[in-house]
């Protein structure tokens, strides 16, 4: 049987068919893309274990185990059940300390009531950790409701929040000293106040902007500091092959994720829990870092 010439598609045509063939495969690869990071690799928890050398650390901290969470924002986009499997992972990590580097709630459209009743829902889960030491230092986001209401509600879990004080963490007649800062983007930190003057064992600093670790090592209080722990950037939340993060914050920028050595003091970045923005997560995942102390030799 013959071909019918009226029938067979035109070069035109052919072209027309493969653009929108080829229109069709992008929208079904984002579909599906948009799909996987909001729902899959926004919910995979990995559990990154660091080691950190510390000088003169006394031999009561020896392998002194500190998990540390950070970014929850509850719950515009973090779901409750998520919070519960984080603190359950948490609790099987069997740390001595806890530590909470700000932002559990988000800044958004939903506005500062929804914040409000958010930041006692998400303390109403973070309660089941089951370490007994567990401290909290503000983000930026928090400001929305200020430190007065992040204290009452944190305080409802046994979570006490350090803005610019510290306190010792004793074991025997040995300490370290745990501090935290008012968070530097929204606030105003005093290392003077969040750091002792003379401390007897290391100095911990707790800070929600890994950026500010450069104006800690130009204060005078600075050498004091053994490590800095951060949180902030979500790492980038979304990471492009060769592009990398599409997005960081302000006072984020410049220390993004993981380890970092700044002459005498180490700097550690989490890469947070929740997002902002949009509900996606893409080859950054939400971190729990387990870090482990060990003297330096």
């Amino acid at each position: 049987m013959g071909v019918n010439v009226a029938d067979a598609p035109s070069a035109e045509q052919k072209i027309q068919l493969t653009r929108r063939g080829f229109l069709q495969g992008v929208a079904l690869g984002g579909a599906g893309l948009a799909l996987y990071s909001g729902e899959v690799a926004r919910h995979e928890i990995d559990v990154v274990s660091q080691e950190i050398a510390v000088r003169n650390l006394p031999d009561a901290f020896q392998s002194y185990r500190i998990a540390q969470i950070s970014d929850i924002h509850f719950d515009e986009y973090t779901e409750p059940w998520f919070v519960r499997r984080v603190v359950d992972q948490v609790n099987l990590l069997a740390p001595d300390l806890v530590v909470l580097t700000g932002d559990y709630i988000s800044v958004g459209p939903m506005g500062h009531d929804f914040a409000y009743r958010a930041i006692f829902r998400c303390a109403e889960a973070l309660r089941e950790l089951a370490c007994p030491l567990r401290y909290a230092v503000m983000g930026n986001h928090d400001s929305i409701l200020g430190a007065p209401n992040i204290r009452e509600a944190l305080a409802t879990a046994a979570i006490p929040l350090l803005v610019n004080e510290h306190v010792p963490i004793e074991r025997g007649s040995e300490r370290l000293w745990l501090a935290g800062v008012a968070d530097p983007y929204s606030n105003l930190p005093n290392l003077n106040r969040a750091v002792p003057v003379n401390p007897d064992g290391p100095v911990l600093l707790l800070c929600h902007t890994p950026d500010y670790a450069d104006a800690v090592l130009a204060h005078p209080r600075g050498p004091l500091v053994d490590l800095m722990l951060s949180g902030h950037t979500h790492g980038g939340q979304v990471r492009l092959p060769l592009l990398g993060a599409l997005s960081l914050p302000p006072m984020g920028r410049k220390y993004v994720e993981g380890h970092f050595r700044l002459g005498p003091m180490q700097l550690y970045v989490n890469r947070g829990l929740g997002t902002v923005g949009l509900p996606f997560r893409l080859n950054c995942p939400p971190e729990i870092t387990l870090l482990t102390l060990r003297k330096s030799v």
